[in-house]
């Protein structure tokens, strides 16, 4: 038997039993997935303009569900999906540029980026309690 017609028993293709998970594999899913909270968030926005401009109770209605603790989880999710992908795009422009993309480096900015959107999402949590 030669050598092309021989079984393969191995994947043909990377997949998640293959391959453990590594810090850029997870940061590069997450960047897409907070792309997509953000057009969701987008819309959640404009639905609230919506109610807002409909009647006063029906702002009423969309502020108390934003108060609740589903709604403060959905705002926060929405605000470190805005800041994680804010700080990793910069990132990504650094890696246009061509910097970065030694392995040692790619997992600092990494971990940059993720401690990053966590401090800024809390900073502004907080700084927005103390506005109300």
């Amino acid at each position: 038997m030669s050598v092309a017609n021989r079984p393969v028993h191995r994947p043909l293709s990377p997949h998640l039993q293959v391959y453990r998970p590594q810090l850029t594999s997870v940061l590069s899913i997450l960047h897409r997935a907070t792309g997509i909270a953000l057009s969701v968030g987008a819309l959640y926005l404009a639905t609230w303009v919506v109610f807002a401009a409909a009647s006063p109770s029906t702002y009423a209605t969309f502020q108390g569900f934003n108060g609740s603790i589903v709604g403060r989880f959905v705002l926060g999710g929405w605000l470190f999906s805005l800041f994680f992908h804010l700080f990793n795009g910069i990132r990504h422009l650094f890696w246009d540029m061509g910097y970065g993309f030694e392995i040692k480096e790619a997992y600092r900015s990494g971990w940059i980026v993720v401690v990053a959107a966590l401090v800024a999402t809390a900073a502004s949590w907080i700084v927005g309690l103390r506005l109300v």
